[in-house]
């Protein structure tokens, strides 16, 4: 018996594709048409006084196929992973494979200290720690006319 097609593979294939289109533009970070999609990434980014801490949910990665990035006061995580499944059967041959990725970039309120980001991964639970860099001292004295 054959299987049923879901109409509405279509429609989310191509929402992904706009999704996908959208977010390589500079300063992207919004959901397309506010409708989340399958390659969104929720986080939690939290203010501790001296420090940002960044919680990502990314279940069902391991931790090497998982890249943050901190550049200026933009965080980038990506995750981007492969999958492939062969059935045999006397009849039968089923090949499937399916790739997944997930991306998110953050504009950060502050500067952070990009030598001293770190990052742990447990139980599908990305956390990232970016301590704030102090502020410039000195910089150019401007004298009023």
């Amino acid at each position: 018996m054959a299987r049923r097609r879901n109409p509405f593979d279509d429609l989310d294939e191509f929402f992904d594709r706009l999704g996908r289109q959208f977010e390589n533009q500079p300063g992207f970070d919004q959901d397309v048409f506010g409708m989340g999609g399958a390659n969104r990434m929720s986080i939690d980014l939290a203010d501790r006084d001296e420090e940002f801490v960044v919680t990502a949910d990314a279940p069902g990665f391991d931790k090497n196929e998982i890249d943050v990035r901190v550049t200026d006061r933009t965080l980038t995580i990506e995750a981007e992973r492969d999958e492939e499944s062969e059935e045999r059967d006397e009849t039968y041959l089923r090949s499937e494979r399916r790739s997944e990725s997930l991306r998110r970039t953050v504009q950060l309120p502050e500067p952070v200290d990009e030598e001293s980001v770190s990052a742990t991964y447990k139980n599908g639970v990305l956390t990232i720690t970016l301590p704030k860099r102090d502020p410039e001292v000195g910089g150019k004295s401007i004298d009023i006319e």
